[in-house]
């Protein structure tokens, strides 16, 4: 089964990952305070589709791209694996296994992703209040 997530363009530094993947659909969204992303003025997200079997060599090169002055993260999944991809670090969580989530959030915080963008498991409310 193909896996579907989205790439936000501006968090990449090299965009030829793009040319490896199928765009579905993309928006365009205005940079609010909440983003915390004040250098820039838009985010443009990219819905994405990915053969399964190529899902492994897309996630290392989008790991590889992304900006390497600002943290940020892609992701995504079928019915049975989720892809959350940071900048040199890649995290393959088995979807029948929510707690594996509590790993990935961790990580993002300390790179200093707001925890409510970090929204990937249900639950992730039960985690914040731990």
């Amino acid at each position: 089964m193909n896996y579907k997530g989205v790439i936000i363009e501006e968090s990449l530094e090299s965009k030829d990952v793009l040319q490896d993947v199928t765009i579905l659909s993309t928006k365009i969204e205005e940079v609010a305070e909440k983003h915390k992303t004040p250098w820039l003025k838009q985010w443009t997200l990219h819905t994405v589709e990915i053969p399964e079997g190529t899902e492994e060599g897309i996630a290392q090169k989008v790991s590889q791209s992304m900006d390497s002055r600002h943290a940020w993260y892609a992701d995504f999944k079928n019915d049975r694996f989720h892809y959350i991809i940071f900048r040199n670090k890649v995290f393959k969580v088995d979807r029948s296994k929510p707690e594996r989530y509590k790993l990935v959030t961790e990580y993002g915080i300390a790179l200093g992703i707001p925890d409510y963008q970090l929204d990937f498991s249900p639950e992730i409310e039960e985690w914040k209040r731990d």
